[in-house]
């Protein structure tokens, strides 16, 4: 609670524009009464702040089905979410427009991808074949989504508004701490990728998933905000931060 009222306090006095949040929106696929009348209440609040546009993902944590159910109405208070790997390409990226109803930025809103949604399964496949499998299903959806945003931004004819791109994963040689419940987003695989599955004209990447706060591959338009507060013990001696841009 204390948190979010910081944000929302944050938001008001840096005149945000757009709130990225990338997944993990709770802790278990079943929040208790009082965590989601928290979430609603915070959304109401950044509604009714200059932040014109909040942007949410589907994190491993997340049931995207609880998620997405009241998407309709959110998407009324310019909160758009997307939980799940969509049926339609074109349903994770989503444009931002300002107070003229101009186009202002594109969103790839890649929520975490499941282990269904990108790899077909085979008979005495080992568990190399299964993380490369996996691998490749990612950078392929990923692929996919931006080249779309892309495109959509050259029939907007607007070469001058940004894309941004969101995400749900464990990028190669990221850092995590002993005890700091960050869970193996497969069974049985680490499935980390790296940064060059995100491609290179995407103007800022939002991560969720790693804890610790970071950038992927040393690349500084990449970046793990980290959790907002400490979900392990191994992290009690940790900063914790969010990640102010400006574009």
């Amino acid at each position: 609670q204390a948190f979010l009222a910081w944000l929302v306090d944050t938001l008001n006095q840096q005149h945000v524009d757009v709130l990225l949040v990338a997944g993990d929106v709770f802790d278990t696929n079943t929040p208790s009464n009082r965590a989601q009348e928290l979430y609603y209440e915070f959304l109401c609040q950044v509604a009714a702040s200059p932040c014109r546009h909040v942007v949410i993902i589907g994190g491993n944590h997340d049931s995207p089905s609880f998620l997405e159910a009241p998407k309709s109405l959110l998407k009324a208070l310019n909160v758009y979410v997307v939980g799940a790997k969509c049926d339609a390409i074109s349903d994770e990226v989503i444009v931002l427009k300002d107070q003229q109803q101009q186009p202002e930025a594109i969103v790839c809103a890649v929520p975490y991808l499941r282990d269904r949604d990108i790899r077909s399964q085979e008979a005495g496949e080992s568990i190399d074949d299964k993380n490369r499998k996996l691998i490749w299903g990612i950078k392929q959806h990923y692929s996919e989504v931006c080249a779309h945003a892309r495109t959509l931004r050259d029939t907007l004819n607007a070469p001058q508004i940004p894309i941004i791109g969101m995400g749900h994963l464990f990028a190669a040689g990221g850092k995590t701490l002993d005890g700091d419940g960050v869970r193996e987003l497969y069974v049985g695989t680490l499935a980390h990728v790296g940064a060059d599955v995100f491609p290179d004209y995407l103007d800022y990447v939002a991560l969720g998933h790693l804890h610790v706060p970071q950038t992927v591959g040393g690349v500084e338009h990449i970046r793990y905000s980290g959790s907002p507060i400490p979900m392990g013990f191994g992290e009690a001696k940790q900063t914790k931060q969010v990640v102010l841009v400006t574009l």
